[in-house]
């Protein structure tokens, strides 16, 4: 137990310093964490997302001095809100979040997304489950007619159903391979498990394929957030910012 502990902090402390040398290259994004700053009021409990946009986010959030408490969807970045400053909590203390601010990988234009890239994939679902209002932040290369044109839809997997799962799968026509981390040995979620990329092209019935998936044993959680966004911040190289709400 000790050691994978200590193979999870590792991971990502070395995510976190990915993050920070490619925060220079973000700078366009700094109009879209401002305008989500604006939605934050005093006194809230949120959920703090990962990935890019939301590292952006939680960044500008420590540096307001707005009070809030946080609920961290990954290690790197319970470890960035704590260097910053942000209380944090976990949903032992509280049942309920004010709001969760998030990243996506691919957008419909119904906001329903695709997530998951980083591998915090279950815990950003249960702190958007969690949570009252759901704001996610992405530039607009995530932007797709449909879910599933960049080709990868991950699903977090219990190590002990791994073979399971993958034949499994197959069954539904995805083909699916075990994320590999940068030293080639295989990825470990924040959870302790696997996370599977499985090819797909463009999703018709996301919900159905949501359901068809979870019916498998083993599959603890996907990278489909179907429903869940009721507002997607979408930001420009030029900074410019457009508000995306569900409709209906």
């Amino acid at each position: 137990m000790r050691v994978l502990r200590g193979a999870l902090a590792m991971g990502s402390a070395l995510w976190l310093k990915c993050m920070e040398k490619d925060s220079q290259s973000l700078s366009y994004l700094e109009p879209l964490a401002q305008r989500a700053l604006k939605l934050v009021k005093p006194g809230q409990t949120i959920g703090l997302g990962s990935g890019r946009t939301a590292t952006a986010f939680i960044r500008m959030l420590g540096a307001s001095g707005i009070k809030v408490r946080g609920v961290p969807t990954s290690e790197a970045i319970h470890q960035l809100a704590q260097s910053l400053g942000i209380e944090l909590t976990t949903l032992y203390e509280v049942a309920k979040l004010d709001a969760v601010f998030d990243g996506a990988d691919e957008v419909d234009s119904s906001l329903n997304m695709i997530k998951g890239l980083g591998g915090a994939l279950v815990r950003e679902k249960v702190v958007a489950v969690a949570a009252k209002k759901h704001y996610y932040l992405v530039g607009d290369e995530k932007l797709v007619k449909r879910l599933g044109e960049h080709g990868n839809l991950p699903v977090e997997v219990i190590p002990f159903a791994s073979a399971f799962v993958m034949r499994e799968l197959k069954l539904l026509g995805l083909e699916a391979k075990a994320r590999k981390a940068k030293d080639g040995s295989e990825f470990i979620s924040d959870n302790g498990n696997l996370v599977f990329d499985c090819k797909v092209g463009t999703i018709r019935n996301p919900a159905k394929l949501e359901r068809d998936l979870h019916a498998i044993p083993g599959v603890l959680g996907t990278g489909l957030f179907v429903g869940i966004a009721d507002v997607v911040l979408v930001a420009s190289q030029s900074g410019k910012v457009k508000t995306l709400k569900r409709p209906g």
